[in-house]
């Protein structure tokens, strides 16, 4: 197995998102202009296949909204089938009062498709019909004024439409698929779609909260109802003994499945680490973790979750303590396989975790470990879980003496993502009991790791350490946090809004 090449089956399917479209005319120019109506009904056919082409997605075209008695029909049939996201294609220019009802009846999120066909028109024979096929910027200020004034929420991309061809009744070259603004603009228009999917996914997740959260730490208590206030995301509170239940129907040859899993994805170490607590995990150690491995997949399935949060210290010597001791290595796995899991009962960061993996970026569980000011990174990483598609290398497992700051001994997972772009995407608690993003964008690099058993990455910032920490401690975040592959900062704003959860982005 190589470097990056740890993708696992997904457990659960994610709901795809529902994309409408339509494009803008006015109902004048089709007996004015031959041929116009079916040209601009091309460019929203184009628009269609390039979205559906993005996948798990599909795609709800109303066709023309060319007069008010169509934007109300186009409102209706956006409703009715429930999609997450409109994107308005000016075609040419509309009138605003022939497209502000379809999004006063329904009320999904609107972006407008500033998109022209050519780069340039071809001034010499241009017809007023030929330039009407190229002005869908001609009413976008009109648009913004009246969204403005009838309290609708909207964006705007703006570009070339990015045709690899040229349709016939054109008079210049509309052939701009390679040209920058088309690339742009279809690199915007991908990120609305896959927030879409976010929005679309997480209102038809359900997050489980299995035992509390880690005791003391205040910044992590978070309010369920506002959590389903805000991500319409169901929440299953879960009990100890409900995995346990799981525990006494593991089957022997489940527990040997499990354990051949564990050896496929990781590297068991068979030295100890520097820390004489990390140690070459024993064969009980292994087949403990393999069962509650086995146990945590059939906790998931039983209650059809999407993402797990969960801690549990036990009292001293009590079954449940040893049970929460072989968490680390099946949450890992479950969240290779699209069910993100955050410990110490961090909920707002499993709903970090999750929309990293819904965009297919990772979503590992970091905090700060410690600053190198030699190398001018910090490392960030945690006791585990770790998202094993974006790891460097096989991660590794060592046998723990002890879990720092926690009751019980287990197997704990060693990790660093892989080197290249990383973002990190936090969602904090205002206090007025509000979720908030802060995102900075970064770089991992190949800086050395300590051998105590923990996931840990040096990421160095567009700042120096201590000037990022001051900015990112301003922002009042939890100490908690998912790490993505990816410059993903634009995707994560656009995330935010389409949630309408406040998003500040750190280190720009």
């Amino acid at each position: 197995m190589g470097k990056g090449d740890y993708t696992m089956e997904k457990l659960k399917q994610t709901r795809k998102a529902r994309i409408g479209v339509y494009t803008m005319g006015l109902r004048h120019y089709w007996d004015q202009f031959a041929g116009l109506r079916e040209r601009l009904l091309e460019y929203g056919r184009f628009i269609v296949d390039k979205i559906e082409k993005m996948g798990n997605v599909e795609v709800f075209f109303y066709g023309l909204v060319d007069c008010e008695k169509e934007g109300r029909a186009a409102g209706e049939y956006f409703a009715s089938n429930h999609v997450d996201l409109i994107f308005a294609h000016g075609g040419t220019y509309v009138t605003s009062a022939s497209v502000v009802p379809v999004h006063q009846i329904c009320k999904a999120p609107v972006v407008v498709l500033n998109l022209q066909p050519a780069a340039r028109i071809n001034y010499q024979k241009t017809t007023t019909g030929e330039w009407l096929a190229h002005c869908g910027a001609c009413s976008v200020p009109e648009l913004s004024n009246a969204f403005h004034r009838t309290g609708i929420k909207f964006r705007v991309v703006n570009g070339l439409l990015g045709l690899d061809y040229t349709p016939d009744i054109s008079m210049t070259n509309e052939n701009t698929a390679q040209m920058p603004q088309a690339k742009r603009a279809w690199k915007e228009i991908e990120e609305w779609v896959l927030a879409a999917g976010v929005k679309s996914g997480l209102a038809h997740s359900r997050f489980g909260f299995l035992g509390n959260t880690y005791n003391g730490m205040l910044d992590m208590y978070s309010d369920f109802t506002m959590f389903q206030g805000q991500t319409k995301a169901h929440l299953e509170v879960l009990e100890m003994c409900d995995l346990n239940r799981m525990m006494e129907a593991v089957t022997q040859r489940e527990m040997e499945e499990k354990r051949r899993e564990i050896e496929e994805f990781f590297y068991i170490s068979d030295t100890g680490g520097a820390d004489p607590l990390a140690q070459k995990p024993t064969k009980e150690q292994l087949n403990w973790s393999a069962k509650v491995a086995a146990a945590q997949e059939r906790l998931v399935k039983e209650y059809d979750l999407d993402a797990l949060t969960y801690y549990y210290h036990g009292a001293p010597g009590n079954a449940y303590e040893k049970l929460q001791g072989g968490f680390i290595v099946g949450h890992s796995l479950l969240t290779a396989k699209g069910i993100p899991c955050a410990g110490e009962g961090d909920l707002k960061t499993c709903l970090a975790m999750k929309i990293c993996d819904l965009v297919h970026k990772g979503g590992s569980f970091c905090e700060i470990v410690v600053t190198d000011y030699e190398d001018g990174t910090i490392l960030l990483g945690h006791d585990g879980p770790f998202h094993l598609a974006i790891a460097e290398g096989k991660p590794i497992l060592r046998g723990m003496g002890l879990f720092h700051g926690k009751q019980g001994t287990g197997v704990s997972v060693e990790a660093k993502v892989r080197q290249g772009d990383i973002t990190n995407l936090a969602c904090t608690q205002t206090g007025e009991g509000k979720l908030k993003f802060i995102i900075t964008e970064a770089q991992a690099t190949s800086g050395p790791i300590m051998s105590i058993g923990n996931t840990q990455t040096p990421v160095k910032f567009k700042k120096d350490p201590d000037a990022y920490m001051d900015e990112w401690f301003a922002q009042y975040p939890t100490h908690h946090f998912a790490m993505s592959v990816g410059h993903n900062g634009s995707l994560f704003e656009k995330i935010g809004d389409i949630l309408d959860i406040p998003t500040v982005v750190l280190d720009k």
